[in-house]
């Protein structure tokens, strides 16, 4: 396929998306609110009672329809993004830079084994997931740019309005970033932290080979992608003043992510810091029932669970405190007080190692 029809047919799955996130998601709200006061007062709204007033109605049945085939012909459909890499295959992974070893910035563990939680699905709709084709991590990448439809051209990405909260309270000379993929949650912190000895692990092979091409690009030297399992590295304990993750958290079972906190737990230094941006705080019952059925259409198996656990009571479990768990504005044109467009609840999860814990 050529680059303008490619080009094309992706704009106009994003402008279908934007219209279902917004005219279709309010249309379906409106009706939900309607239906609901036939049958409950609406201060005793449930995922379950919401689900019972609209899970039939057309409306819905053609809202959870378009969200599930937008998705799929993003990616795998005649234009979608898979066959459109896969036809330039070679020449992209030719152009992808050779000289990572002389450069010590990647370093690929043949022999690590994946969980089955992370090859069992092809997580977002992505055919085959992102770690089982080498051209996997660009695939991604290009996806990644529409995840957020409401974010003007013109503003901070998400990752660097992050970035921007984070370094607000905080000046590490160490960091993790763990779940990094194909390192745009890496980025900013690399740019921002010249000084400082950034290390990024992740468990795709593909999507760390882009982050590292990425990085020598920019010739970044203060930078390491490794592939690792974020629940179980070898960093020395007490090594990290800040470790962080951008939409990792949903993508893990409940147990993994206990695993995941205590290993935050174990690298980081007392005093330092541990930061995730990720989906939790939903605000009300029709909300979750959509987001709850985002994580079905989306193959995100581990979205519902996450949002169910107490994240507070968990993160203060495993010793961390000064807990702080607070929603996050990903645009400038984004109310957090509003219900005008479908998004994700993107939250903050933060929280401090005491002084003089033990690892």
């Amino acid at each position: 396929m050529d680059d303008r029809s490619f080009v094309a047919a992706q704009d106009f799955l994003l402008s279908a998306k934007t219209y279902w996130s917004t005219t279709m998601y309010r249309t379906l709200r409106d009706k939900s609110a309607a239906a609901n006061k036939d049958v409950v007062d609406e201060q005793v709204e449930t995922v379950a009672s919401i689900a019972q007033c609209i899970e039939d109605a057309p409306l819905y049945q053609f809202y959870a329809w378009l969200e599930r085939h937008l998705q799929r012909m993003k990616y795998a459909g005649r234009y979608g993004l898979v066959p459109y890499h896969h036809e330039r295959r070679d020449d992209l992974l030719s152009a992808l830079n050779q000289a990572f070893d002389a450069e010590k910035i990647l370093d690929i563990d043949t022999s690590l084994a994946l969980p089955a939680y992370y090859t069992g699905v092809d997580i977002h709709q992505h055919p085959g997931g992102v770690w089982s084709d080498a051209i996997a991590g660009m695939v991604y990448e290009r996806g990644a740019r529409t995840t957020t439809p409401l974010t003007g051209a013109a503003e901070k990405d998400v990752h660097e309005r992050f970035t921007d909260l984070v370094l607000g309270e905080c000046s590490p000379t160490t960091v993790l970033d763990m779940g990094c993929g194909f390192g745009k949650s890496t980025q900013p912190f690399v740019r921002r932290l010249p000084d400082s000895s950034i290390d990024a692990v992740d468990l795709s092979a593909p999507c760390l080979r882009l982050a590292a091409d990425t990085a020598l690009q920019s010739q970044a030297g203060n930078v390491r992608f490794r592939q690792m399992n974020a629940c179980d590295t070898d960093f020395d304990a007490d090594s990290f003043d800040l470790v962080t993750s951008t939409m990792v958290l949903h993508e893990l079972p409940p147990k993994t992510i206990e695993e995941l906190l205590d290993e935050a737990f174990r690298v980081l230094s007392p005093g330092g810091r541990m930061v995730h941006l990720d989906f939790y705080c939903v605000p009300d019952a029709f909300r979750r029932f959509v987001h709850y059925g985002h994580a079905r259409r989306n193959n995100e198996p581990y979205m519902q669970p996450l949002a169910e656990l107490d994240l507070s009571v968990l993160v203060e479990s495993k010793g961390f405190v000064d807990v702080e768990i607070t929603p996050f504005q990903e645009s400038d044109r984004v109310d957090l007080n509003a219900d005008d467009a479908w998004r994700f609840p993107w939250t903050v999860i933060s929280a401090t190692k005491p002084e003089g814990a033990a690892s």
